[in-house]
């Protein structure tokens, strides 16, 4: 969606009951409510975070990484499902503080993109550089760091 007319009509349908699914060209959650919000003129903002807070039920936001065997790409994934208090940070204006709550972990199922590099880089799928390079705040222990093909080096080796 890339008009505010097209983002209307989905937040309205979406408010009478349909299943909207619609494709942003975002890097999150947190950034696809934020190009919702500002799509639209100041004076109308106060009211698309009241709707989108009561209409979102969850956002989808994924990257394709290259695959650390060069056999294609990955899907890194981040969800973020729409609970009371995911609405009412939407809703007052406080969205920026989305990104901490997914990160608590409060809520099983929602994961942030962190999350998903970082499990991708354990499971030896993506490298540490490209974790590094697309986390907004990774930490990789000196022992994941010193992996080889998914394995742990030992002491002798290192």
């Amino acid at each position: 969606m890339r008009d505010i007319d097209t983002i209307a009509t989905a937040i309205t349908a979406a408010e009478t009951g349909h299943l909207v699914l619609a494709t942003f060209h975002t890097r999150d959650a947190l950034q696809t409510v934020d190009r919702i919000i500002d799509a639209f003129p100041a004076h109308q903002q106060t009211q698309i975070r009241i709707q989108l807070a009561s209409s979102l039920q969850g956002i989808i936001a994924q990257t394709l990484l290259p695959r650390k065997d060069g056999k294609g790409r990955v899907a890194a994934i981040e969800i973020l499902m729409n609970t009371a208090a995911i609405a009412n940070l939407i809703r007052s204006g406080n969205a920026h503080q989305v990104y901490s709550y997914m990160q608590s972990g409060t809520v099983p199922g929602m994961r942030t993109m962190d999350y998903s590099f970082k499990e991708l880089f354990q499971r030896d799928i993506i490298s540490a550089e490209q974790a590094r390079a697309r986390a907004k705040d990774i930490k990789l222990s000196k022992s994941e760091e010193t992996r080889v093909e998914g394995k742990r080096l030992d002491k002798r080796t290192r």
